[in-house]
């Protein structure tokens, strides 16, 4: 079942159900799909890598929103985009701890050759493409940073 059915199939629930936090987030989520549907060459089609893409840059935008919130004692809007990122992160694969993560950087470091800082780009591409969906790319590139320098 793709995504975008999924996410229909758990609106009609929301709905029944009347779970209003539930259904704010499965709204984001299928929002986002249908934008990026419409995006010029898609065709209409989002691949998996483009679901979990969508996925994470909307967690991401409900994390610093959040934050913001937090920062403004906001209260009841920290609560809405906290129960929005629960509900979309539950569509995302498992992410990796940082113990996890750090050994995945240390084999891309030893299978790409880098020696020191300056390689970083060269860690980060494959790094990027290898962890992606499975780790923030904040994390990887902190974890990347501490390793090589």
């Amino acid at each position: 079942m793709s995504l975008e059915e999924n996410v229909m199939s758990q609106m009609k629930d929301a709905m029944k159900a009347k779970d209003e936090a539930l259904l704010r987030g499965l709204r984001a989520i299928k929002a986002e799909i249908i934008k990026a549907k419409t995006d010029p060459g898609a065709n209409g089609i989002v691949t998996a890598e483009g679901e979990i893409k969508i996925l994470q840059k909307l967690v991401k935008s409900r994390k610093d929103s959040l934050e913001i919130y937090q920062t403004q004692n906001r209260a009841d809007l920290a609560q809405k985009e906290s129960e929005e990122i629960a509900v979309i992160e539950k569509f995302l694969p498992q992410q990796m701890t940082a113990a996890e993560l750090e050994e995945a950087v240390k084999a891309i470091i030893a299978s790409v050759g880098a020696t020191g800082p300056q390689d970083m780009g060269k860690v980060m591409g494959v790094a990027s493409k290898q962890l992606a969906g499975k780790a923030e790319g904040k994390a990887i590139s902190t974890t990347v940073k501490a390793l090589l320098g």
